[in-house]
């Protein structure tokens, strides 16, 4: 039995075909991640699976007496509070409370009793308030009403109604979108112990590795089925790509070999037989379809110049709006090679400790230190919103970069993120949101910074260039400050986590899992009311343990990897001059001492990769003993 069974699905919209003959059965408390390139049609699939679209052909069958939820698209509002809101989307439970109040017949209040004990009425408020916590909402927020949060917010409260009702099939489209990373921790969490089916349609790697149990990849209008999560589905779909490919490498052979024959013997009357053998046998060759992939997403960054550290520093600084300090007694630096994550609730204050940096926020009172040649890039998601809709990417870096700026530089900064010769003559109210946010990030890197803010980076982005953004950031030689919901990236991109919680800003000692363990630490200590038990302190002492560990270690693992670099450096120059001293041309075009210098530094530089790897080898043996 399948909760969801959909066969022979057609989707038309606009006479464009977005699935054509689509098959997907969803089985009770499977968990399927829904991905596919932007405009492929993931959403348009879950509306027609509401209801809210009707397909142009083919069925789509729920189960008898399976509920389904989906997160609402219009933010709820009005003057209900959450925690009240949250149970009024359980509509069943709620007539039945309403009934009990006018219903005189006694069987009837019976009937009507044992169905509230049934979807356990009682327990109702205390799971809201759990989901409403995990999402962010302390009690104080949870007795609020609605229409006095954010839109963002309030889709957290949609958000909260959907998995309070814990349906028999759950439908979720960018879940992480509104979320911080602490509620993005906690909804990993609940969708691991959730015992019903899911689809879950997701740019977060993360969070299709982890929480579900198969990937429907929706491509060239059809659903394709992979067990396992993400990676299982990269490695797959790679490994078929290969076989594909070799397939048909091997089947254009046959054709080319045979085509050869007919064009030679078509006209000879003794071979006319054959030729017309050959050309039936052509026909019958399996038309393998190659699999074409579409160009690579490539981010990269321009270099920033060297400056010396610190490029930032903080001296018991006070941050905040009309006087009130949100952050106090900030004491901090930042050098030009340091990756730094920053860790809070929304909320805390990541947003206004970014706005300082960027030198957009003032101090009420302490010191900041610059260095004077300090050059930041600063990128938030609110920036989408100040763009000119009518204005394209071309038009708005030709303003950021102002008069001297050829057309043609503008354009090569808008290609280092993939916003390409036809995107960047489109105007902006055309972009998708992650077109949009490329273009933030063109425009922000712009003036090679050493600094980099990016404050939610990700929302926008499809997997394959949030992939993009990682090995961009890697790469990048200035320093980064990360605000993210993706824990992924966190792990990814930062090898420093500051904690932004209770009006300070503190290094966080431990690493992503180490967090994790302090939350629910946390979250512990607050449903038993009162600190910590003394296993919590333990874990704590075990935590600085391993971290100080690691910070004792850090400066021979700073070497192994500036050691790799530099091995790496040599090879790629050797391997350059292999190839010079290898082709014939070069002994005719240079002069014999150049020729010389060269066979003398590819000497030099085979002794010093050995020297390297000697090295390499004797910090191997130190960090294996440590």
């Amino acid at each position: 039995m399948t909760v969801l069974a959909i066969r022979d699905l057609t989707i038309r919209i606009a006479g464009r075909p977005l699935l054509e003959g689509a098959e997907l059965a969803v089985d009770p408390g499977r968990k399927i991640g829904l991905v596919g390139r932007n405009g492929a049609g993931k959403s348009t699939l879950l509306r027609a699976v509401t209801g809210q679209l009707q397909p142009d052909g083919g069925e789509i069958r729920l189960a008898a007496r399976a509920r389904m939820t989906h997160v609402a698209q219009e933010a709820p509002g009005g003057s209900r509070n959450l925690l009240d809101t949250v149970l009024a989307a359980d509509t069943e439970r709620a007539a039945l409370l309403a009934a009990l109040d006018t219903e005189a017949d006694g069987a009837r209040l019976a009937e009507i009793h044992e169905r509230l004990i049934a979807i356990r009425a009682d327990s109702a408020p205390s799971r809201a308030a759990i989901v409403l916590a995990g999402l962010g909402f302390d009690a104080q927020a949870q007795a609020r009403p609605v229409g006095e949060f954010s839109g963002g917010w309030r889709m957290r409260v949609a958000l909260a109604q959907a998995l309070f009702l814990e349906p028999d099939l759950l439908l979720l489209d960018e879940p992480t979108n509104h979320l911080d990373l602490e509620a993005t921790i906690w909804l990993e969490g609940w969708l691991s112990r959730f015992s019903g089916a899911a689809i879950v349609v997701s740019h977060d790697r993360g969070l299709l590795q982890r929480c579900v149990d198969a990937i429907a990849h929706l491509d060239r209008q059809k659903i394709t089925l992979y067990p396992g999560g993400f990676d299982n589905f990269v490695r797959i779909r790679t490994e078929r790509a290969a076989q594909l490919a070799a397939q048909a490498e091997k089947v254009a052979a046959q054709r080319a070999h045979m085509q050869s024959f007919v064009d030679r013997f078509r006209a000879k009357a003794t071979k006319a037989r054959q030729a017309q053998s050959r050309l039936k046998a052509l026909e019958k060759l399996p038309a393998i379809e190659t699999v074409v992939e579409d160009a690579p997403t490539r981010f990269a960054f321009p270099e920033p110049s060297e400056l010396a550290p610190p490029i930032l520093g903080l001296s018991r600084v006070a941050i905040g709006y009309d006087g009130r300090p949100v952050l106090r007694e900030l004491n901090l630096r930042l050098d030009q090679e340091d990756r730094v994550a920053l860790l809070g609730a929304n909320g805390n204050g990541k947003s206004t400790l970014a706005k300082l940096l960027a030198g957009r926020l003032a101090p009420i009172s302490g010191e900041v230190q610059r260095d004077r040649r300090l050059k930041v890039g600063y990128f938030a998601q609110h920036q989408a919103e100040e763009l000119d809709l009518s204005g394209t990417p071309l038009s708005h870096m030709q303003d950021a970069l102002g008069p001297k700026a050829t057309e043609t530089q503008c354009r090569a900064q808008l290609a280092r993120f993939g916003l390409d010769e036809e995107r960047a003559t489109t105007r902006i109210g055309a972009l998708s949101g992650g077109e949009k946010a490329r273009l933030l990030l063109a425009l922000c890197t712009r003036d090679a910074p050493h600094l980099l803010i990016l404050d939610e980076p990700t929302n926008h982005l499809d997997i394959d260039a949030r992939d993009a953004l990682v090995k961009a950031l890697a790469g990048f030689g200035g320093a980064v400050v990360l605000i993210t919901h993706d824990p992924d990236m966190v792990t990814l991109a930062a090898d420093r986590l500051w904690l932004v919680a209770d009006g300070s800003v503190s290094p966080f000692e431990g690493d992503l899992d180490d967090y994790r363990a302090h939350l629910a630490e946390r979250a512990r200590a607050a449903r038993a009311g009162g600190a910590p038990a003394d296993a919590g302190a333990t874990r704590r002492d075990e935590r600085r343990e391993r971290a100080e560990s690691r910070q004792a270690l850090a400066p021979l693992r700073q070497r192994v990897a500036k050691v790799e670099a530099e091995m790496a450096k040599l090879q790629k120059e050797a391997a350059l001059l292999e190839r010079k001293l290898g082709d014939p041309d070069t002994y005719a075009r240079f002069k014999a001492e150049d020729i010389a210098w060269a066979t003398q530094r590819q000497g030099a530089i085979a002794k010093q990769v050995a020297a390297l790897e000697e090295e390499w080898l004797e910090l191997q043996e130190k960090l294996e003993a440590a």
